[in-house]
């Protein structure tokens, strides 16, 4: 028999930054906007829940290092917002990650959900770990409200995230540069923080079109957005890349690697609003996606589909492949 609606969901990811952040909080408030009560703890919190994890009338969304909750919890959905990539986090951390994929999927009481085909592909072949569903991340409601009535000049070349290697800004940067040397108007807005950031300050220092601007809230970075004709990325890897939503919903042309779970998200304006660039990550490459960018005439893009609510709904659908007792309905338990 299958289980009925949860009567409560629990959420871990409310200590990350970033993309589980958003996740964790958005999906909090598509489940509300469902009439069932959510909570969003930090993953260090999730044994401290040891009832919920039990009752199998509370859904589980387990994100990051909670997925080793996953043998005791009953009805857990484990989410893989990625897969581990050892030149950036090293042989141990991408080891405790493949590990704890590999825990969830063995677990009676979990499935595992990836956010992404290009996720679930990695997982599957090249790490040998079972995914139960995709189920692509949700949109901060914020970026969902329609921008203002009034236009709103766009000024800038938009950059936002961490500031590490792996996102690679210090092999965009030059090529941005290129850019705002033959269109003076231009400038560069960098919002997020990290161990780049002097080195990154530095190379730009003759510059006076760019700005970094810290790691600001969502109704900032929005407001960056609205204002930004192009969001740019330098991640070939990236599992998902919510900000690429974000972006396309403020109206923005958006220029990525041509590699990742990104080119899922709106394939039908790939080439168009959304242009690429080789994953070598060529100045040049970089240069003309950019400039091709500025010739593109972009409008904000629909995001029902990735609204929280409808992937709250997702979530639900996928919570019928558990039995009433909150098992794994294929597992025979």
């Amino acid at each position: 028999m299958k289980p009925p609606y949860p009567n409560k969901v629990l959420i871990t990811g409310g200590h990350e930054v970033g993309g589980v952040a958003s996740f964790a909080e958005a999906l909090r408030s598509g489940f509300s906007e469902l009439g069932i009560p959510a909570e969003v703890i930090p993953p260090s919190r999730v044994f401290t829940h040891w009832r919920d994890l039990f009752d199998p009338r509370v859904l589980k969304i387990l994100s990051t290092t909670s997925l080793f909750a996953a043998p005791f919890a009953r009805r857990a959905i484990c989410m893989a917002h990625g897969f581990p990539c050892v030149a950036h986090v090293g042989y141990l951390r991408a080891f405790a990650v493949l590990a704890s994929f590999r825990i969830a999927a063995a677990s009676p009481g979990a499935q595992v959900a990836a956010v992404s085909d290009y996720s679930a592909l990695h997982l599957r072949s090249i790490f040998g770990t079972r995914v139960d569903a995709v189920i692509r991340n949700p949109v901060h409601p914020l970026f969902l409200e329609p921008p203002p009535e009034s236009g709103t000049q766009r000024e800038a070349i938009t950059y936002v995230g961490r500031l590490v290697p792996a996102k690679n800004l210090h092999r965009l940067l030059p090529a941005i540069l290129d850019v705002l040397k033959d269109f003076p108007s231009l400038r560069a807005w960098i919002i997020g923080e990290g161990p780049l950031r002097w080195h990154l300050e530095e190379a730009a220092r003759e510059y006076r079109q760019v700005e970094f601007l810290g790691a600001l809230p969502p109704v900032q970075v929005r407001e960056r957005l609205r204002r930004s004709r192009i969001f740019v990325s330098g991640s070939p890897t990236e599992p998902f890349g919510i900000v690429y939503l974000e972006a396309l919903s403020q109206g923005c042309a958006v220029v990525m690697p041509s590699s990742g779970g990104g080119l899922e998200i709106a394939p039908e304006r790939n080439g168009k609003t959304i242009q690429f660039f080789g994953t070598e990550l060529a100045r040049g490459e970089i240069g003309s996606a950019l400039r091709n960018a500025l010739k593109v005439e972009a409008a904000p893009m629909a995001l029902e589909a990735y609204s929280p609510r409808a992937v709250a709904a997702q979530y639900l659908h996928a919570d019928t492949g558990f039995s009433s007792n909150g098992w794994r309905a294929h597992a025979g338990n």
